[in-house]
Formats: structure tokens, C-alpha cells, sequence
């Protein structure tokens, strides 16, 4: 039997920092991230990607706005912004891929599934909204907003302004994960739970978008269990975890336990929004299957004791 990966492209697969993200830019960076996944194509791996969309829904978001102003286009909710995104990017994945292929001489199929994620409606997290999401804003405008809109608007805590913030709840169910194993098991990539998917939840019987953000490592984790994937991996800007992060008493992460990782969080090593939620992720996974899951840099997966590791 072939072995099956999930993996879950960080934000700098598609774009880095100081780039202006334009389509040049994160093909680019895409089609880096897929080359870095030749170790695993060359050992005949099955695959399933998960990948973030922060930038490019704020982009959406963005464009939304401008219509509204100029043409008095209607703005589209955060579902619809997701599964705008989840396209998009697919396809510059299926390109990244495709490019890869023909160098390599691989015979492969990918497949961009756009993936709702059954989230409760009961979940706490829609009480208290935190995550932020589009552009930034002065207070005036903000307030603006949020007289007009109902929605919810917090200041950043670096100072650069006000931007609308919506719930992130945690995913419960992967709609078509069925499908999703079997296309991979098949030999196919398959792309799926983008930007930690399409958030839904189930109201008389159906299925209803909300207005919320589901975490991408979470979601990615979640497929992981679901489909018995052999391993996981979170893809980051970093060849390691840190604890002590950028002071005198750094220390990059090896092996570790999740005993240990949850020490580490519960001390507040780990920064939230950045790498507290893939540590969370990580740790469901191996809990829920007692298999390893690592979090590195996309160039160092050549290695393959690379990484923090994090084992039951």
C-alpha cells in the first residue's frame, strides 16, 4: 500500500513577506512549494493538499468594496469569499503541479475539490469573534461600518488600524471526505479544505454558509484523521518550532511529545495566529491516530528527520 500525506501549505507557499501579491509572484511561489514536494512524488506517495487564503480573501474582500462604492455592487459574505479563493488557488496549485510534472517526467492528476466544513452553530467562538479578516480601516470608518453593517470591528494590536473580525470555529465534519480518500487513493492529488473551507453549518436538515473563518491547519488535520492518513505535515516559514522565540534563550524544537507540546503551549511559547493553532493541529492528529505530524519549512522536507515532530 502507498503511503498518504496530508499536507497543509502555510501563508508563504502563495505569498511572502514584502511581496505586493501579484499572480506572477504567488505562481511562482506555488510552483516552489510543489518542487519541494518531490521527495514525496518520487517515493510514489498518495497526497492531499490543504492550503491558507488569508492575503487573497482580503483581496476579495477588497475588490467587493470598490464594487460597492463605485457600482453599488453588493458585498459578498465570508463563504462566498472562501469558495471564491479556494478556486483560485487551486488552480495556481494544479499549475505549480503541472510544471513540476513535465520537468520531473511524473504522471499525475490534480484535483481541486471546493470543500464545504460543517462547523456548530452552538460553537462558542461566534460569541466572541476574533479573527480578523480584509482591510484595514481608521476608527471612524470602522464604527461607519459597524453601525451600518452590525458587524463586529477591533483595532490591530500593532497599531495599524481597525479591521473587521468574524468567528473561527473549529471544524467538526469534512463535507465529501469520502470522496476526497478515494481520489487519492486512486493516485490522484487532491486539494482540498482551502483556506480551512467553506464554512457551513446544518440548519432543517441543510447545509447553510456562515459568516466565519474555519482555522486551515485544523481543517487539514481534521481530513488527515478522516482519510487514515499516514502523516501530516504543517508547512511554515521556519525549519522548526521554537520555544523562546527571538530572544537569548532560542530553542529549535526536535522530537517532541505531545505531552511536551502542550506544556510548551500552556506556557505561551507559541503565538496565536501564527504557531499556537498548527501546534493545536498537530497534536489532534496524533492523539486521534497515534502517528507523527511535523511542522517545517517547505525546503527542508528533502530530509526527512526534518522539522519538529511531534509524537504520542
Amino acid at each position: 500500500m502507498k503511503k498518504l500525506a496530508v499536507i497543509a501549505f502555510g501563508g508563504n507557499a502563495l505569498l511572502r513577506s514584502g511581496q505586493k501579491g501579484t499572480y506572477k509572484e504567488q505562481m511562482q511561489n506555488v510552483t516552489e512549494t510543489c518542487e519541494a514536494l518531490l521527495p514525496f512524488l518520487k517515493r510514489d506517495y498518495n497526497l492531499v493538499i490543504g492550503h491558507g487564503n488569508g492575503p487573497q480573501v482580503g483581496n476579495v474582500m477588497l475588490q467587493h468594496e470598490a464594487g460597492n462604492q463605485m457600482f453599488s455592487v453588493p458585498d459578498l459574505p465570508m463563504d462566498f469569499c472562501v469558495a471564491e479563493t479556494q478556486g483560485l488557488i487551486g488552480f495556481m496549485i494544479e499549475m505549480g503541479f503541472d510544471k513540476v510534472f513535465v520537468k520531473e517526467g511524473i504522471q499525475r492528476n490534480v484535483v481541486t475539490l471546493v470543500t464545504q466544513v460543517v462547523v456548530d452553530k452552538d460553537d462558542p467562538m461566534f460569541q466572541n469573534p476574533t479573527k480578523p479578516v480584509g482591510p484595514y480601516y481608521t476608527k471612524e470608518e470602522a464604527e461607519k461600518f459597524a453601525a451600518e453593517s452590525g458587524e463586529v470591528y477591533k483595532e490591530d494590536p500593532k497599531g495599524r488600524g481597525w479591521r473587521k473580525v468574524v468567528a473561527s470555529p473549529k471544524p467538526i465534519a469534512i463535507e465529501n471526505i469520502g470522496i476526497v480518500k478515494r481520489l487519492a487513493d486512486e493516485g490522484n492529488i487532491v486539494v482540498t479544505v482551502g483556506g480551512g473551507g467553506i464554512p457551513v453549518v446544518e440548519k432543517n436538515g441543510c447545509l447553510c454558509g456562515v459568516e466565519a473563518v474555519i482555522d486551515k491547519d485544523l481543517a487539514s488535520a481534521l481530513t488527515a484523521i478522516n482519510i487514515g492518513a499516514d502523516e501530516f505535515y504543517i508547512l511554515t516559514d521556519v525549519p522548526q518550532v521554537y520555544i523562546n522565540f527571538r530572544k537569548e534563550n532560542e530553542q529549535a524544537l526536535g522530537k517532541i511529545t505531545v505531552a511536551e507540546a502542550k506544556k510548551y503551549l500552556a506556557e505561551g511559547h507559541f503565538t496565536e495566529g501564527s504557531m499556537a493553532p498548527k501546534m493545536r493541529a498537530a497534536i489532534r492528529f496524533v492523539e486521534a491516530t497515534g502517528r507523527q505530524a511535523v511542522i517545517t519549512d517547505a525546503k527542508c522536507l528533502a530530509d526527512p528527520n526534518c522539522g519538529t515532530r511531534i509524537i504520542a
